[in-house]
């Protein structure tokens, strides 16, 4: 029923992997994530990947181990102990890079024992074989884009019951962005069409928050101290500001998954937060319409992830920056401001407009502004 979005099962894994072996880019991860490896053990390693587990544990989760060394100083998490280890979860996230996000997710569910995810990836990202494939080794279901008004119905509400069944009926738990595409700017705010994607798959007659419920949501913040590819989201915004449009150029978004992944980040910090069922139970006994609960359900998930964001000097610095002050001095160092302020200055040397500089500084400093609405200083 699901054949067109669905990633491999178990079964097919293996054979799957005789193929995609072959190729040059599947040669590039397996020497990454075995950099001082015999290519008879390498060989054996991905031979004995008889299933999607195999996959992660044994050949990504060395990469990400590895990246992590490279190009972070630091993987923190909290949270787990809200996580019951053998139950299914849909953990709404923030996104902030294409791939990174769900492969920490997974690296850390892994790490914990938890159930991992499959994860919503969108078409557009996967338009060659090698990458379908790889994306479906991974767990990746596929979102379809550029669609019809009513094409779009359709294929949303076949992603709904998809979702539903692998938390409901196959246990498993699903990573999906709180909106379509990355938050540029820095400011995670949910879109009520997801959640109005997720309740399609209920019945007829049936309330969409109490659908919701079922699906066992958690809200989850990612938080990088630095953002490689925080010139291209600026780029990208500058244009929006000044034309009103952008039109990205052939392969960017598979440059931008480069730089995401091989840019220096600094520290990262995963926050997951606690299930959100009793609050559903708030929402629900107020008794409003639907159309009124969603909006209601959007702006818990923000609270949510909005306050359990990790904020950083180069956060701090930026609000700081863009407001002319030193409210935050506290929270940085003169020697992080001048590293912050000479990498900025780099990155923007092209610019001439001032304006560049200021969206710059909000792609830092929206998840300031975001979280002082939920706490007051010094609680931050």
């Amino acid at each position: 029923m699901f054949e067109d979005i669905k990633f491999f099962p178990d079964e097919a894994v293996h054979e799957q992997m005789q193929l995609f072996k072959q190729h040059p880019m599947a040669q590039f991860l397996f020497n990454y994530s075995f950099p001082d490896t015999s290519a008879d053990k390498i060989d054996e390693i991905v031979n004995n990947c008889k299933s999607i587990r195999d996959f992660q544990s044994k050949i990504i989760a060395p990469a990400v181990a590895r990246l992590l060394v490279e190009s972070a100083t630091g993987l923190s998490t909290s949270g787990w102990e809200q996580i019951d280890a053998g139950r299914a979860y849909l953990y709404v996230s923030n996104h902030r890079d294409i791939v990174l996000d769900t492969a920490l997710m997974n690296y850390c569910l892994l790490n914990q024992k938890k159930i991992m995810t499959a994860s919503a990836i969108g078409d557009n990202l996967v338009h060659n074989d090698f990458l379908l494939t790889f994306a479906k080794l991974n767990r990746n279901f596929l979102v379809k884009r550029s669609l019809s008004p009513r094409e779009m119905l359709l294929s949303s509400k076949h992603l709904s019951q998809y979702i539903f069944e692998l938390i409901q009926k196959e246990n498993r738990s699903v990573w999906i962005a709180q909106r379509e595409g990355r938050a540029k700017d820095g400011n995670d705010e949910t879109n009520k069409g997801v959640l109005k994607m997720l309740t399609l798959a209920k019945e007829r007659k049936a309330n969409g928050v109490a659908h919701l419920k079922q699906l066992n949501i958690v809200p989850v913040s990612v938080a990088y101290e630095q953002d490689p590819t925080d010139l291209l989201k600026t780029k990208e915004l500058f244009a929006k500001a000044e034309t009103g449009k952008y039109e990205k150029e052939a392969g960017e978004d598979f440059r931008s998954i480069l730089q995401g992944l091989s840019g220096q980040k600094k520290r990262i910090h995963l926050q997951v937060g606690a299930p959100i069922n009793a609050e559903l139970d708030q929402i629900l006994a107020l008794e409003e319409s639907e159309n009124k609960q969603l909006p209601l359900v959007a702006d818990l998930l923000d609270k949510a992830i909005q306050s359990n964001y990790k904020l950083w000097p180069s956060n701090f610095i930026a609000f700081d920056l863009l407001n002319g002050n030193d409210y935050f001095s506290s929270r940085y160092s003169k020697e992080d401001k001048e590293t912050f302020e000479q990498r900025m200055n780099k990155r923007l040397a092209q610019f001439s407009n001032p304006r560049a500089q200021q969206i710059f500084l909000e792609t830092y400093a929206n998840p300031v502004k975001n979280k002082l609405k939920y706490a007051e200083e010094p609680a931050l």
